[in-house]
């Protein structure tokens, strides 16, 4: 199983990237797909996931309105759309799979049996 993130990068600060999240050897139509952050000194904090069982998707407070997750099924892709960056995004951003995640405990590390490398995303002016 591999989890590879892509997109990551440098952005003026109200900027927007788009991360990647590619999986192989797991099959998106069974597996709960969610991002997670980790700044510079802080823990690992969960962003966004979504559903693999009926595309529903939830967002951590820090990021709603911004922040918008989806998937290709076709291609085994998840991707995360974030806009209005601000310097508090900087971090790097991890995508990882779960086979099965509870609606409320979808931003627990624990949940999850495989995760990415990560990707950086520096907001700076």
């Amino acid at each position: 199983v591999q989890l590879v993130e892509s997109g990551g990068g440098l952005v003026h600060p109200g900027g927007s990237l788009r991360l990647s999240c590619a999986a192989s050897g797991i099959d998106l139509d069974y597996y709960n797909i969610a991002w997670f952050r980790q700044a510079p000194g802080k823990g690992r904090e969960g962003v966004s996931c979504i559903s693999s069982s009926d595309g529903s998707t939830y967002v951590a407070d820090s990021v709603k309105g911004r922040f918008t997750i989806s998937s290709d099924n076709a291609k085994n892709t998840v991707y995360l759309q974030m806009n209005s960056l601000n310097p508090e995004d900087t971090a790097v951003y991890y995508c990882a799979a779960a086979l099965r995640v509870g609606i409320l405990a979808w931003s627990a590390i624990g949940e999850y049996d495989y995760w990415g490398q990560g990707t950086q995303v520096t907001v700076s002016p």
